[in-house]
């Protein structure tokens, strides 16, 4: 009976260490209604409401920190007319690790980016409906 107890914590932190492929989430199209301070604005308050903190923001570029706990995140968040694309930078106490050349990260990763990118879609079509039409 106490078995199956004892064998909980061991395999909750055998499941919070995996690693799996770093793969940055497809580019997010743009209509070509959209205005770059549309984009900018989006992307900030997407970055915001997932707890990401801007550390660059350049035409065409946004650096983004997350560090909620004892690791760290840092993406750079790339726009131009066509599209947003959210690529890895770099991290700390994510197990990053480059093996038989394909990098790996903490499976936690993958759910961050691919949130976000979701609420950066999202928003975009929102705010283009808004504006009058989906091109």
């Amino acid at each position: 009976m106490w078995r199956p107890l004892l064998l909980a914590p061991i395999l909750l932190l055998l499941m919070a260490s995996r690693t799996a492929p770093l793969v940055d989430p497809p580019p997010i199209p743009l209509p070509a209604s959209i205005s770059q301070d549309t984009v900018v604005h989006v992307i900030g308050q997407a970055l915001s409401r997932y707890g990401w903190r801007m550390v660059k923001s350049v035409p065409g570029e946004i650096d983004a920190v997350y560090d909620p706990r004892e690791f760290s995140v840092t993406i750079a968040v790339h726009y131009d007319a066509r599209q947003i694309q959210i690529n890895y930078v770099t991290s700390e106490n994510l197990k990053y690790k480059v093996r038989h050349g394909r990098p790996y990260i903490h499976t936690s990763y993958d759910r961050w980016v691919r949130n976000l990118a979701t609420d950066i879609h999202n928003e975009v079509m929102v705010g283009t409906q808004e504006a009058g039409g989906v091109d």
